[in-house]
């Protein structure tokens, strides 16, 4: 299933009719042809982990574990689907006597068609061919297209041909998953009037030229893209007391973890004036080996950013070194220090994601200077909080809300759980919608609500009849019945 055989026109239209016939199946038999995927996958690991190993250097614990994550994704959403709270459903009775008068009304939502997938460079399994996005479309009775990534090309197609064989043989129907290549093709398919929304994990500028695309579309669709975050840290003065050599060992292992390229990576963290944290952070950091990076062009791209924060007045290397050839060498971790004053000063130049195993020291005066600089802080998947009991954060803890959407405790952001309550965006541009792509709610990107009034039985969707065929948890009358 690839433009090899079939042309983009011919492959969306085969989505258009698969999405049809997928919306009209059951949970049960969705979360069966999830299943499938996840037992084929299992089945094939060892193959795509040396696969994938060869093509992107992440070694194969990383990528075992995350072939475990992906397959333990496809499960989540199967359970999301049979359990039934996913559907929202809502009924009020006719009150005739209210007034006005009140109609049937019953409410639902519904999956919003063929959707677009572009595959992550960093995530060659979970966020990519069978990722997050790919199986929540899936779950909620989407059809899917992927864009496969081009650092990862042969293990997209080895991927993409086990999923299909896997669904084919679970009875899914023709048209449901597809793979293409190219940026010309991913382009078009962005731009194609079958395809109703898009998944994207990339760059800042790579998605933001996709998002333009899709909401200047006649017919403007959603574009859920997660693009670029800092991951601010905030550590005080009396957890820098108690807790120095811990936290300096922390953040070393968290910036440095797969080569500095997560998308959760601490790329900003924050620390009183006047301690020696930065030369904790540095020698807890001198030992963590370089290691080759997912292709060459960011390979290329990563001392290119070190040279910009470096050529910064006031900004100083603190450990590691920016003259390196990561493209030969590996990317090798590298630490600065520097003041909230110089981060106001020039925001555009410090306040930029380097992708790669670097962060950035930031000394503030007092709570009035911090609140300032975090002001200047672009939205970003998470935010970090690093304080003792007792220390009265509220205040922080509100405005770090305000810029991540999730909010971490005496903990470091690389490593996402996936689960009912994982929030993965944040505040444009980590990423451009509302929406999480991580956890059980990230089915809700791929559904759009429709209300029926007055509508005979028979046509409505199981989960709206009064019986409850379905025994989910629904709001009835105003009120929540859990079966």
């Amino acid at each position: 299933m690839t433009t090899a055989t079939l042309s983009l026109s011919e492959l969306t239209a085969a989505a258009t009719a698969a999405a049809r016939i997928s919306a009209a199946a059951s949970d049960a038999e969705r979360a069966g042809w999830l299943n499938a995927v996840a037992d084929a996958l299992d089945a094939n690991a060892a193959e795509l982990v040396e696969i994938a190993d060869a093509e992107t250097s992440l070694g194969v614990p990383r990528l075992t574990g995350e072939v475990a994550r992906t397959t333990g994704q496809l499960r989540l959403f199967a359970g999301v689907i049979t359990e039934g709270s996913y559907l929202e459903a809502i009924i009020d009775h006719a009150d005739p006597s209210a007034a006005p008068p009140k109609p049937d009304l019953r409410r639902i939502l519904r999956p919003i068609g063929p959707v677009a997938v572009f595959s992550a460079s960093n995530f060659p399994f979970a966020f990519s061919v069978a990722g997050g996005d790919t199986a929540s479309a899936l779950a909620v009775g989407c059809s899917v297209i992927v864009k496969a990534h081009s650092g990862h090309l042969r293990l997209s197609e080895r991927t993409a041909a086990i999923v299909a064989e896997a669904l084919r043989g679970a009875g899914a129907p023709e048209g449901l998953f597809a793979l293409v290549s190219g940026r010309e093709v991913g382009t078009a398919l962005v731009q194609d009037p079958a395809i109703k929304a898009v998944g994207f994990t990339g760059s800042i500028p790579g998605g933001r030229a996709l998002f333009d695309l899709a909401t200047s579309r006649p017919d403007p669709i959603p574009f859920y893209g997660e693009l670029g975050s800092l991951n601010p840290v905030v550590i005080t003065a009396a957890a820098l007391r108690e807790r120095s050599v811990e936290l300096a060992a922390g953040l070393a292992g968290s910036f440095t973890l797969g080569a500095g390229q997560f998308c959760t990576k601490p790329g900003l963290v924050f620390i009183p004036a006047g301690t020696s944290f930065a030369a904790g952070v540095a020698e807890a950091s001198k030992d963590k080996a370089a290691h080759a990076m997912l292709t060459r062009r960011i390979a290329e791209a990563y001392p290119d950013g070190l040279r910009s924060f470096a050529s910064v007045d006031g900004v100083d290397v603190v450990g590691g070194t920016v003259d390196q050839d990561a493209a030969a060498n590996g990317a090798a971790p590298v630490v600065f220090a520097t003041t909230a004053a110089k981060v106001l000063d020039n925001p555009g130049q410090l306040l930029e994601e380097c992708f790669g195993p670097t962060t950035i020291l930031i000394e503030y005066a007092d709570q009035d200077e911090l609140s300032a600089v975090l002001a200047t802080v672009p939205g970003s998947l998470t935010a970090t909080l690093h304080a003792q009991p007792g220390e009265d954060i509220a205040g922080l803890v509100e405005q770090l809300s305000g810029l991540a959407g999730r909010v971490l405790f005496d903990g470091w952001p690389t490593g996402v759980a996936v689960n009912w309550a994982q929030q993965h965006g944040g505040p444009y541009p980590a990423t451009t919608s509302l929406f999480t792509s991580v956890g059980a709610t990230a089915v809700r990107r791929f559904q759009r609500p429709v209300a029926y009034q007055d509508a005979p039985e028979p046509v409505l969707h199981p989960a709206l009849h009064d019986g409850n065929p379905l025994h989910i948890p629904r709001r009835v009358d105003g009120e929540l019945v859990l079966t």
